[in-house]
C-alpha cells in the first residue's frame, strides 16, 4: 500500500496507525504547491481535492479522508481491534464520535488558522477551538480519549494538537490534554512514525514535533526523534 502524505500534516495520523499495527506502507510525499509527488506523479490525478492523505491499495483502489483511512487500516490488520473496537459495539461508536468531533471541531478550524486568507476570522476561530479544547480536557479521565486503550481517535487527536505551538495554543492551560500529548508521543509506534517523517522535538517539554526546515524558519532549534 502507498500513503500519500506530507510531513507533520494530518497524514501523520494514518502513518502512526500503520506503525502501531506493523503494516508495511510506502510513504510518498506530496508537494502542496505543485501537487507533484516525490515519485513524479500528478497528485491531483490521485486525489482531485489535492490534500493529503490518500491511501492507494495494492489493487489500485484509492481511499481518501483520514478518519476513513485509519478505520480501514485498523480493520485490515489482525491486531486492529486494539485500535478500533468491533462494529456494533458502543465502544466503536464512541471512537467514531471522537473521529467526527476531531475532524469537524478541531482539524478544520485549526487548519484555517494557518491560512492568511482567513486572518479576519482567526480571533473567533481561536476562541472556538479553545472552547472545544476545554471540553476535551474535561473528558480525558484515563490514559486515552476513551479510556485505557489507545485507538485511532487518539492518533488523530495527537496529530492535530501537535500543530498547537504554531497557531498560538498553549496546551499547558489544559493539563489533561498536555499529559495526553506526552503519553501518546512516547509510544514506540508513534516515535517510529515521527522519525520516518524526519520530525524533530523542539519545545522544552519535548512533546511537539515538526520538520527541521519549519523549526528553523521560526528561529527555534530541534532534536531528531529516535524510536
Amino acid at each position: 500500500m502507498k500513503l500519500y502524505m506530507h510531513a507533520a500534516a494530518c497524514s501523520l495520523s494514518p502513518h502512526i496507525i500503520c506503525r502501531e499495527l506493523g503494516i508495511d506502507i510506502e510513504l510518498i510525499d506530496v508537494d502542496r504547491q505543485t501537487f507533484r509527488t516525490s515519485t513524479g506523479e500528478d497528485y491531483l490525478a490521485i486525489n482531485g481535492n489535492g490534500y493529503v492523505p490518500a491511501l492507494v491499495l495494492d489493487d489500485g483502489k484509492v481511499l481518501t479522508e483520514g478518519p476513513a483511512i485509519v478505520q480501514f487500516l485498523a480493520e485490515s490488520a489482525p491486531e486492529g481491534s486494539s485500535l478500533l473496537p468491533p462494529a456494533g459495539t458502543f465502544a466503536r461508536s464512541q471512537v467514531q464520535s471522537y473521529l467526527n468531533f476531531i475532524t469537524a471541531e478541531l482539524h478544520k478550524p485549526m487548519a484555517l488558522l494557518f491560512n492568511a486568507t482567513y486572518a479576519g476570522a482567526h480571533e473567533g476561530i481561536h476562541a472556538l477551538v479553545s472552547k472545544r479544547l476545554r471540553w476535551v480536557n474535561d473528558q480525558i479521565t484515563g490514559p486515552y480519549l476513551t479510556g485505557d486503550d489507545f485507538t485511532v481517535a487518539d492518533a488523530y487527536m495527537f496529530v492535530c494538537l501537535n500543530w498547537s505551538p504554531w497557531i498560538k495554543f498553549d496546551l499547558t492551560r489544559w493539563p489533561a490534554i498536555h499529559a495526553f500529548m506526552a503519553r501518546v508521543g512516547a509510544r514506540p509506534g508513534v516515535r517510529q512514525a515521527l522519525q520516518a517523517e524526519d520530525l524533530e522535538a523542539f519545545d522544552a517539554d519535548g512533546i511537539f514535533f515538526a520538520p527541521q526546515s519549519y523549526i528553523a524558519s521560526t528561529g527555534k532549534s530541534g532534536t531528531p526523534v529516535r524510536p
